[in-house]
């Protein structure tokens, strides 16, 4: 059993606050597709197209063949906890202050042997599942979990939460609360057992029966936040910035339409100032304070979520404008992923296909509904993700992308 995380106290003023510190992270241009896989949450390692052997790790030639042709492929996680030691001293800043730590060797059912991160309930003989994750320096890890979800509190494990960004225990900003997304991401944040959760009202002027709902939600509290407004941002990061450890960027605002016939660019720059300037002015004001805090504890900064869609990867024609302004959202997402990581906060982008809503409520289906959505972003924190794709039409079109990027942009089109 995984000894709990108690609910965290006021913390100290006079006790020392862990600065921010990474694992080391230099890595091969082999292994950083290692990285690729842990942002998708999958388990893949090299498998040899010539002679079908699996190995570790990354290589540049197969280690029986010596074949060049070398693929990533999803293998069997599971293995056998050979041995295993606990460090108590190490001259690496990052894990001397993490100490005591767990190693071990994994011999894996698809064949090779791994030393891994171990988790407190593995067993030197016993069954475990492997996970490559993705750690404070936004490099690929293999850590080894007891297998299935049976142990009590497992999610509390030190070593796991150095890897993943679970709400529990943690004061998370959803940054608008108007749309059916953002309510249904409170309710999830409050049942993941987030300490607190801040909500945004962009309106604040106008009355809201759902907003008043949900700030009758243990632990919820609603604030005026206006992402199109500099001042709005600003004074709201005075008042709890120093607070936030999840930082859920969901400002949307779509209208359908190509550029064809377009008279003004009223829509477009709305779009632009929500999507692209909103979550510019979001990390000038909230970024600085996370990224310090990253180290500050289990319960220190951990996330930053940014709710973009499918369309900011391929342009939709049926919403130009709208996947242009999440394209360029999509491009400064990933340099805030680089500035965040000094302090080991986690930058999760998720692309969501067509979403249930009055905007997009003429196309056909699959679509995903607000609360799939928001299951879905809770699961990515959970699992340490960067990257996900919710719903039949993203992960299709994801899928497509990697393959034939021209197909894909050719069909939209007719």
């Amino acid at each position: 059993m995984t000894t709990p995380l108690p609910r965290p106290k006021r913390k100290d003023p006079i006790k020392r606050t862990r600065l921010p510190a990474l694992p080391p992270a230099p890595r091969s241009r082999e292994a950083l597709g290692l990285t690729a896989v842990a942002a998708e949450g999958r388990f893949a390692l090299q498998r040899c197209e010539d002679c079908g052997r699996v190995q570790y790790p990354p290589r540049q030639l197969c280690g029986g063949c010596l074949s060049g042709e070398l693929a990533w492929r999803d293998v069997p996680a599971g293995g056998t906890l050979v041995a295993g030691t606990t460090l108590h001293h190490s001259n690496d800043v990052y894990f001397r202050e993490r100490l005591p730590w767990r190693l071990g060797l994994v011999g894996l059912d698809c064949g090779p042997s791994i030393v891994a991160h171990v988790m407190e309930d593995c067993r030197i003989g016993e069954r475990v599942c492997m996970s490559v994750r993705l750690d404070r320096s936004g490099r690929a890890v293999m850590l080894a979990m007891p297998p299935g979800k049976e142990v009590p509190n497992m999610d509390d494990d030190l070593e796991l939460r150095e890897t993943t960004c679970h709400p529990r225990h943690r004061r998370v900003l959803v940054t608008n609360g108007k749309t059916p997304a953002g309510q249904a991401l409170v309710r999830a944040m409050v049942a993941a057992e987030a300490r607190e959760v801040y909500v945004g009202n962009p309106d604040a002027w106008h009355p809201s029966p759902e907003l008043a709902a949900l700030a009758e939600l243990p632990g919820v509290t609603v604030f005026p936040l206006d992402v199109t407004d500099a001042r709005s941002v600003h004074e709201l990061a005075g008042r709890i910035g120093a607070k936030v450890e999840i930082l859920v960027n969901n400002g949307y605002h779509l209208r359908p339409g190509g550029i064809r016939g377009r008279k003004d660019v009223n829509t477009p720059r709305a779009e632009m100032d929500i999507h692209y300037f909103g979550l510019l002015r979001l990390a000038a004001e909230f970024g600085p304070v996370l990224r310090e805090r990253g180290a500050d504890g289990p319960f220190g900064a951990c996330a930053w979520v940014n709710v973009l869609s499918i369309w900011a990867l391929v342009n939709n024609p049926a919403f130009a404008t709208y996947s242009a302004s999440l394209a360029a959202a999509h491009s400064l997402s990933q340099c805030l992923r680089t500035d965040l990581l000094e302090g080991g906060v986690k930058v999760v982008n998720v692309f969501p296909g067509p979403i249930e809503d009055e905007w997009q409520q003429l196309l056909p289906p699959p679509k995903l509904t607000p609360e799939v959505l928001a299951n879905v972003v809770v699961k990515a924190l959970e699992d340490g993700v960067e990257d996900v794709y919710p719903g039949a039409v993203a992960q299709e079109i994801h899928a497509r992308l990697r393959e034939n990027p021209k197909e894909v942009e050719r069909e939209l089109s007719l």
